[in-house]
């Protein structure tokens, strides 16, 4: 309700007096100055007004339809990879050990991005976000030396699995 709509309206004399007037036209001025997109923690930061066009990322060929199949392929491969482990040795086959090991972090680590993409967008959170794309991108490379330190210098996976299995 703006202030000249309060002034005219029938209420008591306290409206319509100077300081009445005064309290109006300050509240009227704090609701103008809170109008602009400020940043609050947490919050969306808002970029132009409400009409402008939304931007579009640009089209590529990792994500959408072909991202997907990708995933959906890496994770039904797992399945034909988990029973080779448990019928193969992985001293006999070093071939089958090396790519479950980075087919399961590729799998993690898709898993864990799409996660991030989700609920650390950042957009809504700009530092943390791309902190958090990072520190997944460090740990993945992380994991990654050590499933082929584990897989050249240890049992392999293969033989973890099959250990794991028999215990």
């Amino acid at each position: 309700m703006s202030a000249s709509t309060l002034l005219h309206a029938p209420l008591s004399r306290t409206y319509t007096s100077t300081a009445g007037c005064r309290v109006l036209r300050s509240l009227q001025v704090r609701r103008a100055a809170s109008s602009s997109a400020q940043y609050v923690p947490g919050g969306p930061i808002y970029k132009g007004t409400v009409n402008d066009p939304t931007t579009f990322p640009p089209p590529s060929k990792m994500h959408g339809s072909h991202h997907w199949s990708f995933e959906r392929l890496l994770a039904a491969s797992l399945v034909p990879m988990t029973a080779a482990a448990f019928v193969t040795s992985g001293s006999s086959y070093p071939a089958l050990d090396g790519i479950f090991g980075v087919s399961l972090v590729m799998h993690s680590h898709i898993g864990f991005d799409c996660m991030l993409v989700d609920y650390l967008h950042p957009r809504k959170f700009p530092f943390l976000g791309n902190f958090m794309k990072w520190t997944l991108r460090t740990m993945t490379l992380g994991v990654l030396v050590g499933v082929y330190q584990f897989n050249t210098n240890d049992i392999g996976l293969t033989e973890l699995i099959a250990k794991a299995w028999k215990a």
